[in-house]
Parts: C-alpha cells; sequence; structure tokens
C-alpha cells in the first residue's frame, strides 16, 4: 500500500487488483472492508515520516497483519528490478512485489503511551534544532533590530524546551515501567535525561535482545568490507540514527565521568586506535551495559559491582 496525504494505492498480489481509496476515516473503513474479501496475509507500508501512521494502526485493530518498510530498502529493491519510472499505483505493486519476494515479518505497533513518548521527544527535537538555527543567525547578524527579535525568539524557544522536558518527566513518571527503567538508565554514568528518554521512545526493544542484535538495531556494530584477499576498515552504517547520535554524545561525556569507559577508551587510545573508533567502540560498550541493566532492573552501581 502506498501512502499520500490524500490516497491510499493499494495492490494486492497474487491476483494483481489495484485499487485506490481516500486517505480519510471513511476511506479507511472501505479499505477494511475490501480487505477482509481478500484476507490478505500481510500489509506492507513504506514509512513516509507519519501520514503512515493512521492506516497501520486501522489495520492493526482490525487484525490485518501489517508492517512498515524501510524506503532506503524498497528503493534498491527498485534499482535491483530495473525499475525506474514512479507512479503512486507502481509503487503500491513494487511494495507488494518486495513482501512477495523476501516476505518481512508482521510488527506490532507501539501502544499509546509509547506513541505519545515518541510524539513528545520528536516535537522537542524540532525545537532544539530550530534553537539551534536561531542561535546561528544571531552570531552572523549585525542589525540591532535584527538581534534584539532573535533573542526574543530564543528565550521563546528555550521556554518551550524546559515545557517539553517536563511533559516528558511527567510521560515517564505516569507509566511504571517507563520510571522503572528510566531510574536504571540514568543510574551509569553519562546517561542524562535526553538520553533515557531516547531510549525509552526510540529503543523499545533495549533488554529484550541479544548485545549482538541491540548493536546491529542502533547501527554501532561493526561491518566487514572484504573482498577476496583485500581487508578494509570495518565501518558501522545503517540502524537507528537519532539513536545513534544520543549515544554518541552519551559516550563522550562518559569516557571522562564513568571509570569503566574511560579505562576502555584510554586501553584503545593506548593501542593506536583513532579517536573515533574508540569513541565508537565506547557507544557499542555503553548501549551493551544499558541493554543488560534493563533487561535484569539492575542499576550502574550494582551491575558494575557483579
Amino acid at each position: 500500500m502506498d501512502v499520500s496525504k490524500a490516497r491510499l494505492d493499494v495492490a494486492v498480489l497474487p491476483g494483481g487488483e489495484v485499487f485506490a481509496v481516500d486517505n480519510t476515516a471513511s476511506g479507511l473503513t472501505e479499505l477494511l472492508i475490501r480487505l477482509s474479501e481478500a484476507q490478505p496475509q500481510l500489509v506492507v507500508l513504506e514509512a513516509t515520516g507519519g501520514l503512515e501512521q493512521a492506516a497501520m494502526l486501522a489495520l492493526y485493530d482490525a487484525g490485518v497483519p501489517v508492517t512498515v518498510l524501510n524506503p532506503r530498502q524498497v528503493r534498491h529493491f527498485s534499482r535491483a528490478l530495473g525499475q525506474h519510472a514512479k507512479t503512486d499505483r507502481m509503487d503500491a505493486v513494487l511494495l507488494a512485489r518486495f513482501a512477495q519476494t523476501l516476505q518481512p515479518q508482521a510488527q506490532v505497533p507501539s501502544d499509546a503511551s509509547q506513541r505519545a513518548l515518541e510524539a513528545l521527544l520528536a516535537r522537542r527535537r524540532q525545537v532544539v534544532d530550530l534553537l539551534t538555527m536561531e542561535r546561528n543567525r544571531l552570531h552572523s547578524s549585525r542589525d540591532p533590530y535584527v538581534q534584539a527579535d532573535l533573542q526574543d525568539v530564543i528565550r521563546y524557544l528555550e521556554g518551550r524546551r524546559e515545557q517539553l522536558d517536563q511533559a516528558l518527566q511527567q510521560a515517564v513518571q505516569c507509566h511504571p515501567k517507563f520510571q522503572a527503567t528510566y531510574t536504571v538508565l540514568t543510574s551509569a554514568p553519562g546517561v542524562g535525561p535526553v538520553m533515557a528518554f531516547t531510549l525509552l521512545a526510540q529503543l523499545p526493544e533495549l533488554g529484550s535482545l541479544s548485545r549482538q542484535k541491540i548493536a546491529h538495531l542502533v547501527g554501532v556494530a561493526p561491518l566487514n568490507r572484504d573482498s577476496g584477499k583485500a581487508r578494509g576498515h570495518r565501518k558501522i552504517w545503517g540502524g537507528r540514527a537519532e539513536v545513534r547520535q544520543v549515544l554518541y554524545m552519551s559516550a563522550v561525556s562518559a569516557v571522562r565521568w564513568n571509570p569503566t569507559l574511560k579505562t576502555v577508551f584510554d586501553q584503545l587510545i593506548q593501542k593506536g586506535k583513532p579517536t573515533k573508533v574508540a569513541l565508537v567502540a565506547c557507544m557499542r560498550k555503553l548501549l551493551v551495559y544499558l541493554n543488560a541493566m534493563v533487561r535484569d532492573q539492575i542499576s550502574w552501581h550494582v551491575q558494575s559491582a557483579a
């Protein structure tokens, strides 16, 4: 199913039926009626910046197996097929062929509390981005009126950021599971509120996966780049970029204030590893520690003493 703001284009395989409905409440009702007749094994949608959420939740609530695909994977699949033309109907057929060929697993959407936390965190990130842009404009401006106006906007945005921080704290405190995990996470030196909020909102799998899988999910597991006798440098790639960005900042702090990670960092530097490589290793190490702590629901000092 290809999702746009106004319409949902649907392709059904192997029958080949293609139809479209409005991306509205009545359109979703019509969609569910037509899919109840088709009895699909799986409905696949492409992530489109949130436009797919209403359709995904409607399908899930109706008991229809559904999953949201990474647009990059779909794009590579299209190139592999040699398909360069693009329309909404063609994209729907492409998504159906992707699912038919690769058979992705159905996913369980997050609950209402999880989605509310994600929305608050996304809004906070937007406000922080706006703050950064306005501060950059203030540094480059020389006009007194413009400077005063920018300072007013910056003060306003700083107030909005503080209010969003309070809303995030309240959302965590009102949810017993979030509160327990937040306490465990922030017990680790180098893990502050923003890092804890990010992990709660955007990495709900934390504590339920192995150390290898959680590292791959975030994108901090080194990947081989070898061919024949050539041995390339291992690099990290993919994963959840927003989680990785916040994890990087936490690692920068942790290698100064967290004795365990500081030791790891210093040892890697002494072995001649570049600073960035050492930091990425500490990011992975910190994530693995936090994964174990959440899994066992133990704080940092208990875990480090074990």
